[in-house]
């Protein structure tokens, strides 16, 4: 059946770019991306005790939304947590009760991406939820059952021009709007020419940067022009890196090899728009002194500082890779990532919501995470939902 939906779509592509087949005509479209704000435009450099205001006198403004929470909804807000598929009132309940910012969807089933049941998710939040999927094509997407099958980004390069990809993705990201997705953990602008089976494998678009930046950016424009925020990954860059940081500790080449070569698709990142960048797991020597990125401030400051970032970013998940769970506890892992610069926790395995929130509590309440981080993650996360009037 999916050969027969990936011939179909490839076909359909080929012939006819910018079509729209895969989303319902009567589906509601919660967002567009004509109307979606800029992002934050402040660089973390550093965190005083006042918090400072990313919002212009002529943008949106954020402070009444979060003159509003409470300062557990706060931190409640710098969360992605996993959900069941299969559960939609699991999704709802949790939503509903511990007002996280953002909801994660993995796996098989599609009980949460039918008959509307995200907007019921959507009711029990005061303040809009991202609802996010890793939807690359190839062995990791999650509307292949609904959709369609799509192609992998090597297979992709491989077969399809830049403006077909963009075409495709625009499809892609207008099926899963309607879905009622928001975001999408691609494209993958990691470099390898591994085999396809490898850790990142065929996720890659190419071992050549100006390649993999080609498409990548072409994808990034499709998920966006159809109202779906792209997320680039795995920053600093796992192409290269010495094994699988979902079972145990990976080390890449050191910074200075990285920044002649995976660093690359980074490189002039606002021609990208308004996407968020996911941190990986990975230590690189030179940079994060023995630490996965995703819990370093040296790996933040490289992102905004070097390659001038604005917009929100998130952590490869927390509690279900083992370059990360085998040194922390998720509270305490949450805990340092936020500290560390990055503006939403993601763990897909769902639950322990509330001890995390206790940890978080406390970190802001003694001072060990700044207020200040707080205050400048919340305004780009309610930003990229665009939550501010």
């Amino acid at each position: 059946m999916k050969r027969f939906l990936l011939t179909i779509l490839s076909a359909s592509v080929l012939a006819a770019c910018g079509s729209t087949a895969g989303t319902p005509a009567s589906a509601p479209i919660p967002g567009s991306a004509s109307s979606a704000p800029p992002l934050s435009s402040v660089t973390p450099t550093a965190y005083a005790d006042a918090p400072t205001t990313t919002t212009s006198p002529s943008g949106p403004n954020c402070e009444p939304v979060i003159a509003a929470m409470t300062p557990r909804e706060r931190v409640a807000q710098l969360l992605v947590v996993g959900v069941d598929p299969s559960n939609p009132a699991a999704a709802a309940d949790l939503v509903r009760t511990q007002q996280v910012g953002g909801i994660f969807i993995g796996g098989n089933p599609t009980d949460l991406l039918t008959n509307n049941a995200l907007a019921a998710v959507q009711g029990g939040a005061k303040v809009r939820i991202s609802v996010a999927v890793d939807d690359e094509g190839g062995r990791v997407q999650r509307i292949d059952e609904l959709d369609g099958h799509m192609l992998s980004a090597r297979e992709m390069a491989l077969t399809m021009t830049p403006a077909q990809v963009r075409d495709l993705a625009e499809q892609r990201g207008r099926a899963l709007l309607a879905r009622g997705v928001t975001v999408d953990y691609a494209p993958d602008v990691d470099l390898t020419d591994q085999a396809a089976g490898a850790a990142i494998g065929d996720r890659s678009f190419s071992a050549d940067p100006a390649v993999a930046r080609q498409y990548a950016l072409a994808f990034a424009e499709g998920l966006a022009a159809a109202g779906v925020q792209p997320v680039l990954k795995h920053f600093p860059g796992h192409g290269r890196a010495s094994g699988d940081s979902h079972t145990g500790s990976v080390v890449t080449p050191p910074l200075a090899q990285l920044r002649t070569h995976d660093l690359l698709p980074y490189d002039k990142i606002a021609e990208y728009g308004n996407v968020g960048v996911m941190v990986g797991h990975l230590e690189v020597p030179e940079l994060t002194g023995g630490e996965p990125a995703s819990l370093s401030p040296a790996a933040y400051q490289l992102l905004r500082n070097d390659y001038g970032f604005t917009g929100p970013v998130v952590t490869d998940d927390l509690g279900a890779m083992r370059a990360v769970t085998d040194r922390y506890p998720l509270p305490e892992a949450v805990v340092r990532a936020l500290k560390s610069g990055a503006d939403q926790a993601l763990w897909s395995a769902g639950g322990a919501v509330g001890p995390v929130l206790d940890r978080l509590e406390q970190a802001v309440a003694t001072g060990e995470l700044p207020a200040a981080r707080v205050h400048e993650a919340l305004q780009r996360v309610l930003l990229a939902k665009r939550a501010c009037a």
